[in-house]
């Protein structure tokens, strides 16, 4: 399809980006990879006045791994982030969540801001930064600030970055060696969006038992978001076969899918089911 009518600014640095965007109007929009963007746009979904280019912007294609944890900047490309030898180590779910992400022209092209800027329900980003207590660095005219993950996601498509603000960094926290964890997801095809998925992971205690226990649930519900109900099932306990079985119910009953014409409501929570039960497994083994 064509695109509609559009005026276009390719800034070299992010001073200029934000006054672009602050002297446009409500809806003007950041592109950096497009992979989200010109769809909308195709489909007339999206009718932006102004497209603001991300690309010559300096430091936004960072990746940075050191005691710290793990910071990549808004225009790193999904296949930046499985090339890195570095993240295999530093952060394995996060490797594993994004080999998940389209097919190798989406990874090719996409990006880590424009996937969280996005907010799909079924996208595999917003899961790992709420999944892995993420904090987001947004910078606007009045300066910077940073947001959990778990507070920027609003609903379908919908965050708390302002019209006028541009997400620059995301930042993981450390990763213990020891950790237990696991990422699973089903969709019809491979790279096709999810229809449901998990992103879990632990830290086992001297004992066996599982503590700080994160499940984040995607595709299933109106966003990423973690479920507490499964969470606590697992917490201080040992993963065995009681346990999974516990915990595999408590998802399912702890989201709220609605029917569409990929999947009914019933079969979505199900799948949750099976998905927490399957990973689960995994990492216990």
């Amino acid at each position: 399809m064509k695109l509609p009518d559009f005026h276009y600014a390719s800034p070299g640095t992010l001073a200029e980006a934000i006054a672009l965007l602050a002297a446009g109007d409500s809806t003007a929009r950041l592109i950096a990879g497009g992979q989200s963007l010109l769809p909308t746009m195709a489909y007339r979904l999206a009718t932006p006045s102004l497209l603001v280019d991300l690309r010559k912007v300096p430091g936004l294609d960072r990746i940075e791994v050191d005691e710290r944890g793990v910071r990549l900047g808004a225009t790193v490309r999904w296949r930046d982030i499985v090339d890195d030898a570095r993240l295999a180590k530093a952060h394995p779910l996060l490797v594993e969540a994004i080999a998940h992400v389209g097919h190798h022209q989406i990874r090719n092209r996409g990006t880590v801001g424009g996937g969280l800027a996005h907010a799909d329900p079924a996208a595999e980003m917003p899961a790992i930064a709420v999944a892995c207590d993420a904090q987001l660095t947004l910078v606007g005219p009045s300066g910077s600030r940073a947001i959990r993950a778990d507070e920027f996601f609003l609903g379908p498509l919908s965050t708390a970055l302002a019209a006028d603000e541009i997400l620059v960094e995301i930042s993981l926290p450390p990763w213990p060696a020891t950790r237990r964890w696991g990422f699973e997801e089903f969709s019809r095809r491979r790279g096709d969006f999810a229809i449901a998925g998990i992103a879990l992971h632990y830290d086992p205690d001297p004992d066996g038992r599982a503590r700080n226990v994160h499940v984040a649930v995607f595709g299933a519900s109106q966003f990423a978001h973690r479920l507490p109900e499964a969470e606590q099932v697992i917490e201080a306990r040992i993963v065995d076969a009681s346990t999974i079985k516990a915990a595999a119910a408590a998802a399912a009953g702890a989201v709220h899918p609605s029917d569409d014409l990929h999947a009914s409501a019933a079969y979505r929570r199900s799948l949750v089911a099976t998905l927490v039960e399957r990973v689960l497994e995994r990492v216990a083994t």
